[in-house]
């Protein structure tokens, strides 16, 4: 999402890498595409015009002017003001979802219709059940069309109960019903899904006022598209002051937004940014952490995020046995099919990339976007499992027929044969220098 914003803070940076010692003149005109990237990125006016000050009053101060290293003094604090733009000040215990002293927790999703509030209900229900907790959806948007079954349907694939109702019941009595329902069947945590508009009125908020009444919640969290840009800090702060929030919830992060959202949101709301939504799946729901955003941004990674993700997702025994076979070059293409597999549950891989630092931006030594996994999958499932376990064999004739199975070209099955030997050898001289030797995993034609 911030792929943009990434790349010209970077070009700044690397300006300013390039001058021994800075001036005050150097400090303002970085500072200058500093504000109009951020501007470009859809920050709201008043969040860049503060954090640009900020940053400029560090920058021209006798610890960055007289520094050896000027530019990384520079970076360091504009990474430092980022996370404290992002919510760094606000405790790590105000951003994890609170608890009622008296079971069971009520959580208040609200939203405009089209932020993915009632996808995100079921994510965070899954989320909570996998760490241990009993939660009860409840289906109290009763004016979108199949909303209802929606969640119903949601609920089943994430194995959690869902209270639903004829819509011709109050959303009120719906909520205080399902509250109901969760002390009766001792069910830890209620997450009532409200109903949402194209836009914001009155009537809505009248509706989610009464729920309040009628089941009173222990955190009432917004639901806010990241793709809105200013939209979503506009209701933010209608919401904030109309039903009062506790938190917010970042869908659609993995989009091509352009993240201006994220970065204003909470400065104009002051409520804290609790999880971030990434991807359709229904595990693709993500705790906040401020400055790991901040260091996706600056284009310096996210490598725990990275690490959470795939011990999370990936089988650590077969990881471990694929890294001794990737270090001895022992790795064939039906291992790469099921590395290949694996990876592709844990997100897009451009994604991926951006956690890895230094990496943001740039191409694997293997094509393997998106868009053309489905077509190296093809190429491989046309091999016979001798070729697939000993591609040495594949020649003319071979690679003819393969291209013919896969619908490609003998060229692109050229291609993908010669990437495979070359990050066999690469892999080969790392096993040689001791490299790798922890065993945490491993993902080929990853590095």
């Amino acid at each position: 999402m911030f792929e943009s914003l990434s790349e010209k803070l970077q070009s700044v940076f690397e300006k300013l890498a390039g001058k021994g010692k800075l001036s005050e003149k150097d400090v303002d005109a970085a500072m200058r595409e500093v504000r109009l990237a951020l501007l470009e990125a859809d920050v709201n006016f008043k969040v860049v015009k503060d954090f640009v000050g900020r940053v400029r009053e560090r920058a021209v101060g006798v610890e960055v002017m007289e520094s050896l290293t000027p530019a990384q003094m520079v970076i360091k604090i504009v990474n430092e003001e980022l996370v404290r733009t992002l919510g760094g000040d606000v405790k790590p215990a105000d951003r994890r979802l609170l608890t009622a002293p008296k079971p069971p927790t009520v959580v208040m999703l609200v939203g405009l219709q089209g932020s993915g509030k009632t996808t995100t209900a079921a994510k965070l229900a899954a989320r909570l059940k996998k760490a241990g907790q009993r939660p009860l959806l409840v289906a109290a948007d009763t004016r979108r069309p199949a909303a209802i079954q929606q969640l119903v349907t949601l609920g089943q694939q994430v194995d959690v109960p869902v209270h639903a109702e004829d819509p011709k019941v109050s959303p009120p009595d719906i909520c205080a019903h399902a509250v109901q329902r969760a002390r009766e069947q001792a069910l830890s945590i209620v997450l009532l899904d409200t109903a949402g508009r194209l836009h914001i009125d009155d009537e809505l908020m009248r509706e989610l006022e009464q729920v309040k009444r009628k089941a009173p919640p222990t955190e009432v969290l917004l639901v806010a598209d990241a793709m809105t840009g200013q939209d979503a800090v506009r209701a933010a702060d209608e919401f904030n002051k109309r039903v009062g929030l506790t938190g917010l919830i970042l869908t659609k992060v993995d989009g091509d937004a352009r993240g201006g959202a994220a970065l204003s949101i909470l400065s104009v709301t002051g409520v804290p940014i609790k999880y971030l939504g990434v991807g359709e799946k229904l595990d693709g729901l993500e705790e906040y952490h401020p400055d790991r955003l901040a260091s996706r941004i600056l284009g310096m990674g996210d490598v725990l995020t990275l690490i959470e993700r795939a011990e999370s997702t990936l089988d650590q025994k077969k990881q471990a046995e694929m890294a001794k076979k990737m270090l001895s070059a022992s790795f064939t293409f039906e291992d790469f099919l099921g590395q290949m597999q694996e990876v592709r549950k844990m997100g897009p891989l451009n994604q991926l990339m951006e956690m890895i630092p230094g990496m943001g931006g740039q191409k694997l030594p293997v094509d393997v976007s998106e868009k053309d996994l489905k077509r190296i999958e093809a190429i491989i499932y046309s091999m016979t499992q001798e070729e697939r376990r000993n591609p040495r064999v594949i020649k003319g004739s071979r690679k003819r027929r393969i291209a013919q199975g896969s619908g490609t070209t003998v060229q692109e099955v050229n291609q993908l044969l010669g990437q495979f030997r070359q990050v066999q050898t690469m892999m080969k001289q790392m096993g040689k220098m001791g490299m790798g030797k922890g065993g945490r995993g491993a993902l080929p034609f990853f590095g």
